[in-house]
């Protein structure tokens, strides 16, 4: 039987010796049940070994706290940096009015200076001003160009390098390309021709 017991029909003998060696068996694993009751869950892994449930906690709230940090860098990257610097500006500008008296007299240099850079519509002075600064940047950045005779043409139509030396080491594509092309409009016009020549 499942408790151990004999089945069937057994004597009183036997039946003392067996309630016996039960009383026995459960004296001996008495204070394996104490240890048992009062001792931790021991967690294994897949290969056997302890898993140290503490240290793995700790390494799962730094990577939580490394993933929150990048997730928030990600929106404040989504949101946009010049647009979030621009915001703190605006903030701080607002914030350095506010400080100032509210009559604001003709010496004052801060609202001089405002109406100074402010760009009012039809103001021919601004619109020279605006020329020539960027005759000047363009004069300062312009990079240096090809100036020899006419390159060959290209589909994408890109001008030559200034270092190029003016040898054409194409293996004759472009060429060959633009011929079709040329030749496909010739032969699209002739027959078109031909069908209303009729008329």
């Amino acid at each position: 039987m499942l408790s151990g017991v004999k089945a069937g029909l057994v004597s009183a003998e036997v039946l003392r010796r067996e309630q016996q060696e039960l009383r026995r068996h459960e004296r001996d694993n008495k204070h394996l049940e104490e240890e048992s009751r009062h001792s931790e869950t021991v967690f294994r892994d897949k290969s056997g070994r302890k898993r140290d449930l503490v240290q793995e906690r700790l390494e799962q709230r730094q990577k939580d706290e490394a993933k929150s940090e990048r997730d928030e860098q990600y929106a404040r990257w989504g949101k946009g940096l010049a647009q979030g610097r621009q915001q703190q500006q605006n903030v701080e500008d607002a914030i350095r009015e506010m400080q100032k008296p509210l009559a604001r007299y003709i010496d004052d240099q801060d609202l001089d200076r405002m109406l100074r850079e402010q760009e009012r519509e039809g103001d021919p002075m601004a619109d020279f001003i605006k020329k020539r600064k960027a005759k000047e940047n363009k004069e300062k950045k312009e990079k240096p160009r090809y100036k020899g005779p006419a390159p060959p043409l290209n589909r994408f139509n890109i001008w030559p390098g200034h270092r190029w030396d003016g040898v054409d080491r194409s293996n004759g594509f472009e060429q060959q390309r633009f011929a079709r092309i040329a030749n496909k409009k010739a032969v699209q016009e002739l027959a078109y021709k031909w069908s209303v020549e009729d008329m």
